[in-house]
């Protein structure tokens, strides 16, 4: 294992977007075996620390691997197209106009029946722009043109999370 591979290498995975995500469980599990500390305990401390840099390493890139979003946002970062999200909010208006919709319907849901609606539109747009990354990132090598698409999913995210605080709200007012 080299420190400086990058989390596909690692993984001994193909640099794309489309992932078995059973393979990246079980290369994780074999990865977090062989690095384990405490297989290292004869060596004495300091081989332990590196083991543990090691497994902290592999659960990083595990953590990019495994989830979509991140994983895309990752490739668009190592093909030299970088989301910066935090500085770049700059959004299509059409896509606004659907996240301040999706807001206003949000905020009249008054029961489960509601969010289950708005929750499955949002679920088939995610599904949409990851269709669509995979093709972007895998197919036409577009990283520029991903990295709005990654930017939409991180939007979309956070409103999923919007949604899934409604729910627990919800609930709890019942139970």
């Amino acid at each position: 294992m080299n420190l400086q591979s990058d989390d596909f290498e690692l993984f001994g995975l193909p640099r794309q977007f489309a992932q078995d995500r059973a393979a990246i469980d079980a290369r994780w599990k074999d990865l977090q075996r062989e690095a384990h500390p405490d297989k290292f305990a004869a060596q004495g401390a300091a081989a332990q620390r590196v083991a543990m840099q090691w497994s902290v390493r592999i659960n990083e890139a595990y953590q990019r691997l495994k989830d979509p979003l991140k994983r895309a946002a990752y490739l668009c970062e190592l093909n030299g197209a970088p989301v910066n999200a935090e500085n770049n909010t700059v959004m299509p208006a059409e896509f606004l106009m659907q996240q301040m919709e999706w807001r206003e319907a949000l905020d009249d849901a008054q029961d489960a029946a509601a969010l289950d609606a708005l929750n499955d539109e949002v679920g088939r747009s995610r599904r949409a722009l990851l269709q669509r990354c995979e093709q972007l990132i895998d197919t036409a090598h577009d990283y520029t043109a991903a990295v709005a698409q990654v930017r939409a999913l991180m939007f979309i995210e956070r409103f999923a999370q919007d949604i899934d605080t409604r729910y627990e709200k919800m609930e709890s007012r019942l139970g």
